[in-house]
């Protein structure tokens, strides 16, 4: 067994970006899920295969920041980072199954465009994370996932309005209420970790500034 004295250099940043990845191409499949709501049960399986991947990437960046002297970025952001990715990819999941569980025959407008605002968001935190490792400016992304943020804070409040707004008095629109209320509280818990997301990048690039 070979031997330095050297400490090993790991690429967090890589392991960021690979998380994100696979964030992001859950978080697009359940974009899909909401657009168009065919192939449910084929597509949430291919989220939960996502997210089994993605708790994989996020072990083995709690592993390697357990057993690394030097890291790039402080170890407490380090495992910031690594805890919101993988919280928002466990909330993507969470949303999907509920979507395949409850046999909507549709899905209603506000949830469309939370959904498409998500994919946003995590697209836009990639690209703050390459950024960080490029260390390139990142203002103008976190602008943007700031204001996805509030005009999905407008449209959640339009959406439960709606939701309690059912004068039905048989069990079909209360069961409704229950089952929507569960999937838009999921869908505000990931964009809440999606702006944390951004404000722990903010806070690295301007420690390291």
């Amino acid at each position: 067994m070979s031997f330095s004295l050297f400490p090993k250099s790991v690429k967090f940043f890589d392991l960021f970006l690979e998380q994100n990845r696979k964030t992001f191409k859950a978080a697009t499949i359940l974009n899909e899920i909401a657009q168009d709501f065919t192939d449910v049960e084929e597509k949430c399986k291919q989220i939960n295969i996502i997210e089994s991947e993605g708790n994989a990437i996020s072990r083995n960046i709690s592993h390697e920041l357990s057993t690394t002297f030097i890291t790039p970025i402080d170890r407490e952001d380090i495992h910031e980072i690594n805890l919101t990715q993988e919280g928002i990819l466990n909330l993507i999941k969470a949303i999907s199954t509920r979507m395949g569980l409850y046999d909507f025959p549709r899905v209603k407008y506000p949830a469309k465009k939370l959904c498409a605002n998500l994919k946003l968001m995590v697209e836009e935190s990639g690209i703050m994370l390459r950024g960080l490792a490029g260390r390139k400016e990142i203002d103008a992304h976190l602008e943007r996932i700031k204001a996805f943020k509030y005009e999905c804070e407008m449209i959640l409040l339009v959406a439960l309005g709606e939701t309690f707004d059912n004068e039905g008095l048989d069990n079909a629109p209360i069961m409704d209420v229950i089952k929507w209320t569960h999937i838009y509280d999921r869908i505000e818990q990931a964009i809440e970790r999606a702006e944390v997301l951004a404000d722990v990048l903010e806070g690295i690039s301007l420690k390291n500034a």
